[in-house]
């Protein structure tokens, strides 16, 4: 009867237990897709402010159509992307290069660089690129967590049997997007 109790008892926190870590690691999994969502609202938010930026620089910059083409296209990858993660962050990194390269010719423009219409949007896509990078830097934080999560013993037991897997971090691809492009608008 004793033998019988202490059996139930450690099954019974053998299975709270697995409750437990099989909760948390639910919880660090949907903190992850929040984490992500919040990058994804201050993407969505630099995507709409392009057309209105490129608007205001096309009078200006007309001769300068490969740069133009370039944000346009990596805007449309963007769009294009769909809801891939993968797919989303390598568009998103060649719109950020896009941009950067577009500031720093907009360089040779003093009438561009004395527009009000250009210098507000120039403000409000920094803000936009600076809450980007805290979200970007608060999502790869989440997704620490959570890989630690999986891969630690114990969890890496509840995890394994219960299909939870590794999330991807949002990493520079390309190279030269490493590369701060040099933009001076004084």
């Amino acid at each position: 009867m004793i033998f019988s109790l202490i059996f139930l008892g450690l099954i019974a926190g053998i299975a709270l237990w697995v409750m437990g870590v099989y909760n948390g690691l639910v919880g660090q999994r949907n903190q992850v897709k929040e984490a992500w969502a919040q990058v994804d609202v201050q993407l969505k938010r630099r995507f709409d402010l392009i057309p209105n930026l490129m608007e205001t620089v096309k009078g200006y910059m007309s001769h300068e159509r490969e740069t133009l083409e370039a944000v346009t296209k990596a805007r449309a990858a963007v769009g294009g992307a769909g809801g891939d993660m993968d797919q989303r962050m390598a568009a998103e990194g060649g719109l950020t290069s896009a941009l950067g390269r577009l500031f720093a010719v907009s360089e040779s423009y003093p009438d561009l660089k004395a527009s009000t219409n250009f210098l507000a949007l120039q403000e409000e896509l920094t803000s936009t690129e600076n809450k980007i990078s805290f979200a970007r830097q608060f999502y790869n934080e989440t997704v620490m967590r959570m890989n630690n999560r999986v891969q630690m013993f114990p969890g890496n037991i509840i995890a394994g049997m219960f299909n939870f897997a590794m999330e991807k971090f949002f990493e520079i691809e390309d190279e030269t997007e490493r590369q701060a492009p040099k933009v001076d608008f004084s």
